[in-house]
């Protein structure tokens, strides 16, 4: 291992699978994290199942000053993985200015701290929010961006401009990652979806639900132009997500990036509505899920799942699971919660 990467939001739900992602493919990670949406204890399992100990900083990088202390302390960091924000698109529409506070002042820090540090490659998780509504799928990197339905959607927007712009004045790089809707956990059984918060994203709630933490769980909306009614969504596992990451890191810190930013969508390619991946649970659970319909929640789009195909061109990057593999991971973690492992 030679090469620091700073992974923020470490020891978030996609950010520690690709601590252990980065360090399988030979990166000495570092993470940071203020704790808002997740646990410190999942290093330890990291640690666990890497033998690699993370060097961690609790800070919120709202504070440039105590952020700056990191790239002080290690001033050899060559990549930047940007997960920290907050990210639930229907909180984002009843607190709106906390989400433009957070999202776009701790990046703009940890731009300007990059270019300061000679920081080579900035890997910036985006959303396939940013593409709006009213688009067509399977949707590809060239399609404009519509008026985000969302706050969350709209700091997605602005935060990729602030780098695209920032990015032509500096001497890093960067890449754009937009996926779709991440879920799964890892094989392991020890690591996977567990927000300090309540769970917004569907496949916890529907473990949740299952396993008897929820009574019971609502589908929002059944009159949406759609096969049966409900939303459309891409899901992509978490552990294919995380490597997508290295790749797009690899792929600038190995001088194959051309443009000063790049931009990647990463989804399976493949749109199920919530009532088939509820089906496809029930299938791998062999269990009935207890749900009811109610009214749309407002900022959700009616249906968006990606066209992969540049990923897979450029950056060799290929989804390993499919919706069961997702399904069975994060059943089989949610069990493991239960039980405290």
């Amino acid at each position: 291992m030679t090469k620091k990467i700073l992974v923020t939001g470490g020891t978030g739900y996609i950010g520690s699978h690709t601590l252990i992602d980065l360090i399988e493919n030979q990166f000495i990670p570092i993470s940071v994290d203020n704790g808002y949406n997740s646990d410190v204890s999942v290093l330890k399992k990291v640690e666990q199942l890497t033998g690699h100990k993370i060097k961690h900083y609790n800070i919120d990088l709202c504070d440039v000053n105590l952020s700056e202390q990191i790239f002080i302390e290690n001033p050899d960091i060559s990549g930047i993985i940007h997960f920290a924000a907050l990210k639930a698109v229907g909180e984002s529409t009843e607190i709106p200015l906390k989400y433009y506070k957070n999202n776009l002042i701790s990046l703009m820090n940890i731009l300007e701290l990059s270019d300061k540090y000679n920081v080579k490659a900035f890997i910036f998780s985006s959303s396939c929010t940013v593409y709006g509504e009213g688009q067509l799928s399977p949707i590809d990197e060239n399609a404009s961006l519509a008026w985000a339905s969302s706050p969350y959607g709209s700091t997605k927007q602005f935060s990729e401009q602030i780098i695209k712009d920032y990015t032509l004045t500096t001497h890093f790089q960067s890449v754009l990652l937009r996926y779709f809707n991440p879920a799964g956990a890892h094989p392991s059984g020890l690591m996977g979806e567990s927000p300090k918060n309540i769970a917004l994203n569907l496949v916890p709630v529907i473990t949740e639900t299952a396993i008897g933490k929820r009574q019971k769980m609502t589908v929002y909306g059944e009159d949406y132009d759609t096969r049966d009614g409900t939303c459309i969504r891409d899901y992509i596992h978490v552990c294919d997500l995380a490597n997508a990451h290295t790749l797009a890191l690899q792929y600038v810190l190995d001088n194959q990036q051309i443009e000063k930013t790049d931009v990647f969508n990463l989804g399976i390619g493949e749109g199920l509505t919530v009532l088939e991946m509820i089906k496809a649970f029930e299938k791998i659970s062999k269990t009935s899920l207890n749900y009811f319909v109610g009214k749309r929640r407002p900022g959700d789009i009616q249906a968006i799942y990606a066209d992969n195909k540049k990923a897979r061109d450029i950056l060799g990057w290929k989804p390993k699971n499919n919706v069961e593999d997702i399904m069975r991971s994060a059943w089989i973690w949610e069990q493991n919660k239960s039980k405290n492992l």
